[in-house]
This record gives structure tokens, sequence and C-alpha cells, in this order.
């Protein structure tokens, strides 16, 4: 049930989305006596598109996340092992043009050739199953090895976890095949704007990780200039509008340690 709301919340609770429904419920409304409320939804929300779209909102909202975790420092030493996040591998148009596509999340799948050469002993675990609503895309792990063998990673480097349907399944289904043990040092590998939400469901699982955070959307100091594109504005505060709920859905739930997990946590 939870994943069914939280799929179904997330949706509908997007700011392009939500302004969108009620510019169109100002349309409906044109047509009976509310005409003035339903003129007033249209026209407000068609100005808050374009506000928040060339406005840097998405970009203060993403920086916030992708701020919270420094990149990795390899003068730590090699780690034990690297979870990386599925998220990358569009599996529906994966199974139709039979290769592997990937997204705008790439890094998280281009960073392993690196890791694999850097950290030869380190165990490599990729978590991704289906994670759309109706179960229909298809397992996102599934497409890796192809991918790898274009990367000349040798296919037995990397383990899979193709079950999980959300970042918290990530963390227990993970655990359960890696079965960590105490002392080792494992990296997680996610995008910048995620990392905050994955520790979190990693600590909760009782599974410590050191972030690596990867795919970076926003610069360290926010411009306050308008944007030119109002897509990728919009994009991005979709993007972390959705991170922001799903940070406060699972705090409810109990499936994060805290509202906003940060680095000062795991020291």
């Amino acid at each position: 049930m939870f994943f069914v709301l939280s799929k179904t919340a997330a949706f509908l609770f997007l700011p392009s989305n939500f302004l969108f429904a009620l510019g169109l419920l100002g349309v409906v409304l044109l047509a009976t006596r509310f005409r003035s409320a339903g003129l007033k939804l249209l026209v407000g929300s068609f100005v808050l598109l374009l506000a928040l779209g060339f406005l840097p909102a998405g970009d203060f909202a993403m920086r916030a996340l992708e701020q919270r975790f420094p990149p990795w420092d390899a003068s730590r030493g090699a780690p034990d092992g690297v979870v990386v996040l599925g998220g990358a591998i569009s599996p529906g148009l994966s199974r139709v043009y039979g290769s592997t596509q990937i997204n705008d999340g790439a890094e998280r799948v281009t960073v392993i050739p690196e890791l694999a050469r850097r950290y030869p002993n380190a165990r490599i675990v990729y978590s991704g199953g289906d994670a759309s609503l109706l179960r229909t895309a298809g397992r996102e792990a599934d497409y890796l090895y192809p991918l790898l063998d274009s990367f000349g990673v040798p296919r037995q480097r990397v383990m899979l976890e193709n079950k999980s349907r959300n970042t918290y399944e990530n963390a227990v289904f993970t655990k359960d095949i890696v079965k960590p043990k105490l002392g080792e040092r494992w990296l997680l590998v996610t995008s910048a704007f995620h990392m905050p939400r994955a520790i979190g469901c990693f600590r909760r699982a009782g599974f410590p990780v050191e972030a690596y955070p990867v795919d970076w959307h926003t610069r360290p100091r926010l411009r306050l200039a308008p944007l030119d594109d109002l897509a990728s504005g919009l994009g991005r505060l979709d993007a972390a509008a959705h991170e922001w709920l799903g940070l406060i859905a699972y705090r409810l739930r109990g499936r994060t340690s805290e509202l906003f997990p940060g680095p000062d946590a795991a020291r």
C-alpha cells in the first residue's frame, strides 16, 4: 500500500503537475457560474509555472539536497565494497530497442568501470528492480550486464539485486545479499540529490555506508539570475520536490534514520 500511495502522491504533488491541474480546473470553471474564479486559477497557474520555471527555485531546492554530502575523499583508502543504486537505466526502452538505454542519471552506471579498476578487490553490487507503479517496465538490473560488456568490465565483478522497487528496498535487499561484516567499509553511489534519503534508508536498515555522490545538477554557489530554459527549471523543481516529499514520507513511515540525514550522524 505504501508503494502505491508514494507513487501516486509523488505524481500528484509535483509542482508542474499540481499547477497544471489547477489550470485545468480553471478551464472547467470557465463554463460554470464560477467563471471569475476559474479565470483567476487559470491565469495564476500559468504565471506560477512561468515564474517557477524561469526563476532559480528548482536550483535552490535541488542545491540544498546536493550539497548535503561532499564528494567522497579517496584518501580515506580503498573500500571493501560498493553499492550502486539503480535509476540510470530505462528498462522499458531497453526492452523495446533490445539494448541498454540509460537516462540522465547515467553517471550512476558510468562510474562503475572507474571504481572497478581503482578498487580491484572491492565487491560491487548494482541494486535496481522495477520501480514502475504497475510493475510493467521490467527490472532495471537485468539490463546492466550488456552495458558492462561494452565498458570492458567482467560480469562477475558486479552482483545484481533486481527485486527492489524503492530506496528502502534497495537498502534491505542489498544488505541481505552482501551481508556486510562489522568493520567493513562500503561506498554508496547515487545521484547527489538522492543521497540524503538513500543514506537514511541504509542507516535504518543497519547497513553503514559512505556517500559517493554523482550526477550533480547544480553549482556549489547558487546563481540568482533567471534561467533561460523553462523545461529544465521545472524539471529540477519537480525532481527536488519529489525528493523532499520522499524524505518526509520515509521519515513518517520510519524508513529513514532522521528527516534530513547528513554526514555528521555517521561520525
